[in-house]
């Protein structure tokens, strides 16, 4: 989680969004390449999503509205493998949050609209993507909302358990 130091005064804000030497000085190393930007209403829920191929580090941020932000742990090895953090992002609150390679990513619009900025570690590739069943009960992400809106892709999500084989072989390739 990362609270950026707002200057704001009777004209507005000034906020620097990213600033390579100190989020390096924190322990965020990625070098970013990819910038995403999403517009979408209210109870829109996009997730859970990763890449096999090419995994990207990605550093997240509302610029409008508010989200409920989820990351799952799909690093197999790891003691935390399929535990869940969520937090919540907002125009107002100017939170950021760092997902590092190896965890899903979703989040969930908690106002009328929120537009969502993200910076990656690596490019886009469709043909490696994983999608994790947002409402997968090995899981257990508590969702801010029981039907949410959803794009087809991340309605025919996979449990993480059909997964497993496939992170494994992923994994052995990564750094």
């Amino acid at each position: 989680m990362i609270d950026p130091k707002v200057h704001g005064d009777d004209r507005g804000f000034f906020v620097e969004t990213y600033h390579a030497d100190r989020y390096f000085e924190a322990g965020i190393e990625a070098t970013f390449v990819q910038d995403n930007h999403s517009r979408s209403c209210r109870d829109t829920l996009r997730g859970l999503h990763a890449q096999l191929s090419h995994p990207q580090a990605k550093l997240v941020r509302a610029i409008e509205g508010s989200i409920l932000d989820v990351v799952v742990d799909i690093r197999p090895d790891s003691s935390t493998f399929g535990e869940w953090l969520s937090v919540e992002l907002s125009a107002e609150n100017f939170r950021q949050i760092y997902v590092p390679i190896g965890f899903a990513h979703g989040f969930c619009v908690l106002s009328d609209t929120a537009q969502v900025e993200y910076k990656c570690s690596d490019v886009y590739d469709p043909s490696h993507e994983l999608c994790l069943l947002w409402n997968d009960p090995a899981v257990g992400v508590i969702w801010p909302v029981g039907e949410p809106i959803l794009s087809e892709k991340d309605r025919v999500g996979k449990p993480l358990a059909d997964w497993e084989m496939d992170l494994q072989k992923a994994w052995i390739k990564q750094p």
